[in-house]
């Protein structure tokens, strides 16, 4: 089963769980901040996706950390940071199993099948 993960109030994630709708193919929702980031899922996204591609810096959460938290991020510090606030994550990310695709335009998930 694919999982979608991102924020239930993002507008991209509205249109992509719409699209996933569209699609008739299953799948669930995962609210990063309902149901939250543990270091094992965040682990499972980076295996997939570099984490200079995962990590969100155009985010009101990382605009909203203070300027020290935003100096010389490597890749321990971003997952650091992400743990600890897990919108910092781009959305939504759609775990179909092989891949996580990151982002959502119009018609990025067409291709998709179940």
């Amino acid at each position: 089963m694919f999982t979608l993960y991102g924020i239930k109030n993002c507008d991209t994630c509205r249109k992509a769980r719409k699209a996933m709708d569209g699609t008739g193919i299953p799948y669930q929702f995962h609210d990063l901040r309902e149901d939250g980031l543990s270091a094992a899922l965040l682990e499972h996204i980076l295996e997939k996706v570099p984490v200079v591609e995962a990590l969100n810096k155009r985010s009101t959460t990382w605009r909203n950390l203070p300027d020290e938290e935003k100096q010389a991020v490597d890749a321990n510090k971003a997952r650091e940071l992400l743990l600890a606030n897990p919108t910092l994550l781009k959305r939504p990310l759609l775990d179909t199993g092989d891949e996580i695709l990151v982002g959502y335009r119009d018609g990025d998930y067409d291709a998709l099948s179940g």
